[in-house]
Order: structure tokens, then C-alpha cells, then sequence
């Protein structure tokens, strides 16, 4: 086991921790990121706004509660103290969405992990177009399992 794979999983654990924050009912999301010396820059879990009531009857309606929630990645980018450029941003329990995604190349992340995301089917078509655009922006897509 290499020692970037070792950094690799202790930060995906990281993020697993991170994620349980999270006051969603259905899907806890958690992100670190780090910098090229493996310290970390940023943490960010999925919820709503800041000063925004996660009431229980907004978190239960699904289609509210999408439209209401600040995805893991933009928090985390967002309560970065300093630039994410050139950074890693490991992400839990999938990988980035597309809107996601194009914060990220807009940020000048460089590398994402995450646990393979093809036990996700119902949000495939969103990480096709992020893969797409992660390739075509040189952002190095990688999977742990």
C-alpha cells in the first residue's frame, strides 16, 4: 500500500465522520479538503444555509429539502479560509455532482476522491456529466473502495 493510498483512505474516513453532521434523514454527505502536505484546508457537510431552520417537515419533503441544501463541496469550499487551488477534495459517501463539479474546476481543485458512486444509480447521469467535465478541466476523478 502506497503511502498517497494510506492519506487517501484516512482522509475518505475523515469525510465519513464529517459527514454525520449532516442533519439530512436520507443522505449525510461529508468533505474534506487538503492541501499538497496532506493539511487540511477546509471540512464541509451537506445541510441547509446558515441562519436557515432545518424544520423536520423541510428535511421529510425530498423535493424541498433538495432545493433548500448546500451540498458538502460548496461548504466546504466556501468556509475555506484561504485558496483550494491546486487542493484535493475528498468527498463521502459519492462522488461530486455536476453542479458540484463545476464549483470545484472554478475553485481550482486538482484531485477528488470518493468511494465508487455506481451504488448511486438514481444520481448516474449527474456523475457522467461530472466526470465529463472533471476530465475535460484536468481534475484527476479517483475512486477508493
Amino acid at each position: 500500500m502506497t503511502n498517497d493510498h494510506v492519506w487517501d483512505r484516512r482522509f475518505l474516513e475523515m469525510a465519513q465522520l464529517i459527514s454525520s453532521w449532516s442533519k439530512d434523514p436520507s443522505t449525510r454527505v461529508g468533505a474534506v479538503i487538503v492541501d499538497k502536505n496532506h493539511r487540511i484546508v477546509s471540512l464541509g457537510y451537506n445541510g441547509f444555509p446558515y441562519k436557515v431552520h432545518d424544520f423536520p417537515y423541510r428535511l421529510e419533503n425530498r423535493e424541498l429539502k433538495l432545493q433548500m441544501t448546500v451540498h458538502a463541496e460548496i461548504n466546504a469550499i466556501l468556509f475555506a479560509n484561504k485558496s483550494v487551488e491546486n487542493c484535493t477534495l475528498y468527498i463521502w459517501p459519492m462522488q461530486p455532482c455536476a453542479k458540484c463539479a463545476s464549483v470545484i474546476i472554478q475553485s481550482g481543485i486538482t484531485r477528488v476522491v470518493s468511494p465508487n458512486s455506481s451504488l448511486r444509480p438514481e444520481w448516474q447521469n449527474s456523475f457522467n456529466i461530472a466526470n465529463n467535465m472533471f476530465e475535460e478541466a484536468n481534475v484527476e476523478m479517483s475512486y477508493e473502495d
